[in-house]
């Protein structure tokens, strides 16, 4: 029976990783941290028995304790790095969204914990500095996410690849032009056409930044250079990427569009469990388009992936800039296209830091959110 702990339960793969959970056999819930969902949260200490729970607040932890009274209570960052010390833990499950858990997964790594991440902030911001670390510690970390679990089952068994081609359904602006794009609301870039995620992912999948913050990904999850890795827009979402090897050969991971099967994935890696029934796949009928990304129509995606070979503070620097424009935009604040314009703003005014340390990273994060709010 392995132990398992979930940063960001009360979100959108944090509860999918319950639903893993709750449906295979092997794995248990050690402890769940959440942000300020409480009410999700006691629904789920009902139903899983966690030893420990972690919560933002001191607030909400009292809260907690005096309901559950014989389970431990952690709060804020102190907290997460708590749960990263934890010796019963053996699976680091990091599902929140922002750059919270950093620090506590380069503390996991240092515990040689399995960390199964859904959180794009810790390689975006500071790849360099976590994928180094895990070397040193013989860490494993494996990706919750269904482009780069893809890669890796790709991966699996084959040696000399040659390039990574991650697939884009190209979000559900894929066929309008910037014109219209100008006039859509949240309501309508929440509407995507084949995943069901929270809404700050949702919005970054239809400016495409997302795809180019998964690229920055894996080129530190695979120690590929960039001119090696493209993104391909296949609007189906049938195919999650591919690898191509140096002998011509492509191998392509195929499934439905679930976060269950990647998340299944990373907890029993190398196994596979039977898990969650989805389904059935049938390849009768379908039809499989593939095309290039256009740029120009989704500009972040280049500037993103610029970042990334710039390196240095440049992605913390576009990461917060977007993060904050987005939730702009969700409130109705700004329009659609306002989202690039201040992301571009931001990234072409910063001053750029090579090498920089992990407080010089969240120090970068911290100067334009404070600049931005």
């Amino acid at each position: 029976m392995k132990n398992v702990i979930i940063l960001g339960s009360t979100g959108s793969i944090g509860t999918q990783t319950l639903e893993v959970i709750e449906r295979t056999e092997g794995l248990r819930v050690l402890a769940l941290a959440c942000g300020k969902n409480i009410e999700l949260l006691k629904k789920q200490i009902k139903k899983f028995n966690p030893k420990i729970i972690c919560t933002d607040s001191f607030e909400d932890s009292k809260i907690l304790k005096s309901e559950f009274p014989d389970i431990k209570t952690l709060t804020g960052a102190e907290g997460l790095l708590e749960l990263a010390d934890n010796k019963e833990c053996d699976i680091f499950v990091v599902a929140t969204s922002g750059v919270v858990s950093v620090r506590a997964v380069l503390r996991a790594i240092e515990n040689k914990k399995r960390i199964a991440l859904a959180n794009k902030e810790t390689l975006v911001m500071a790849g360099d500095i976590v994928m180094k670390k895990a070397k040193e510690y013989g860490c494993e970390i494996l990706p919750i996410d269904s482009e780069h679990s893809a890669i890796l089952q790709c991966l699996q068994g084959s040696n000399n690849p040659k390039r990574l081609w991650i697939t884009a359904s190209g979000g559900p602006f894929l066929n309008n032009t910037r014109e219209e794009m100008a006039r859509f609301s949240a309501k309508e870039a929440l509407n995507h056409p084949r995943w069901a995620m929270g809404n700050k992912i949702t919005i970054d999948c239809s400016t495409l930044v997302n795809k180019g913050l998964e690229v920055i990904e894996a080129h530190h999850l695979y120690n590929f250079d960039y001119e090696n890795i493209k993104v391909l827009i296949h609007p189906q979402s049938l195919i999650h990427s591919l690898v191509e090897f140096v002998d011509g050969s492509h191998i392509a991971q195929l499934g439905l569009p679930s976060m269950h099967i990647p998340i299944q994935y990373a907890l029993f890696y190398p196994e596979r469990a039977e898990g969650i029934k989805t389904d059935s796949f049938d390849l009768f009928d379908k039809k499989l388009e593939f095309y290039k990304p256009d740029f120009e129509k989704f500009p972040l995606l280049k500037l993103t992936i610029d970042c990334g070979i710039k390196g240095g503070i440049m992605p913390a620097i576009l990461n917060a800039a977007n993060e904050v424009a987005v939730y702009k935009f969700l409130r109705g604040e700004i329009n659609f296209l306002d989202i690039e314009k201040i992301v571009f703003s931001e990234v072409e005014e910063a001053k750029n830091i090579k090498n920089p340390s992990i407080d010089e990273i969240f120090e970068a994060d911290r100067y334009i959110r404070n600049k931005l709010k």
